[in-house]
């Protein structure tokens, strides 16, 4: 074949295996895995929109493991949420155990060392939180569904995280009634589906009683938080 023929021979198959090699790309990176979707965020929940007459205790922290707190919520079945830090239990477990156990509390997630979640990049908010549920389920057989940032403070990457981390939702509160100080908070009317914040310090038996006796007044009665808010 003389060597004008064979150029244009070449050029022919060449203009014939284009589309074919472009046919293929695209076919191939339709079929291609997807990408991993970011996950949704959680909602955030300060109170609870609901007609039934209840209220929800949740107790912060862990750290003061008052015997009189913890008989008050076994005698009177206070189905309290407790967004306890690792650390807080790591040195008398057993205090945790019999609330779970023995009562109708349930663990959730606070982190790990407390931080302030906003100042932390993604990767530090993921072992914030992953991290605490690993050691939930790790100590007590049973994950946490439910968040509360430290201090109430959450940005956007927060509430991805934490769905990444297995939480429903990501919880705050709408009274805090805990007891800092000599004087104890003063005392609102409380309604049907609010979240009352208190911790395990010095005085949380007494607070305790003062929300449960506050409740009865208003016709409300505790409620298992993790019941009302599913997503």
């Amino acid at each position: 074949m003389s060597r004008p023929r064979l150029r244009r021979a070449l050029r022919g198959a060449l203009a014939a295996l284009v589309p074919l090699a472009l046919l293929g790309a695209f076919s191939g990176s339709a079929h291609a895995a997807p990408a991993a979707a970011w996950p949704e965020p959680v909602p955030v929940v300060s109170r609870v929109e609901t007609a039934d007459p209840v209220v929800f205790i949740t107790v912060d922290d862990g750290w003061n493991h008052d015997p009189g707190a913890a008989r008050l919520l076994l005698d009177r079945r206070v189905p309290a949420s407790l967004f306890l830090l690792p650390g807080a239990y790591s040195y008398d477990s057993g205090y945790f155990h019999g609330l779970l156990d023995q009562g109708r509390s349930r663990v959730e997630n606070h982190t790990v060392s407390h931080p302030d979640l906003t100042t932390l990049d993604a990767a530090g908010q993921k072992a914030e939180v992953c991290g605490a549920r690993e050691a939930h389920l790790a100590e007590f057989g049973d994950g946490p569904r439910l968040l509360r940032p430290p201090y109430g403070a959450y940005d956007a990457t927060t509430r991805t995280t934490a769905r990444a981390c297995g939480a429903k939702a990501l919880v705050t509160w709408t009274y805090d009634l805990t007891t800092w100080g000599a004087d104890p908070v003063p005392m609102p009317r409380l309604k049907a589906g609010d979240i009352v914040l208190l911790h395990f310090n010095g005085t949380v038996e007494q607070d305790l009683r003062r929300v449960l006796d506050a409740a009865e007044a208003a016709g409300l009665k505790p409620a298992p938080l993790r019941d009302y808010v599913t997503e």
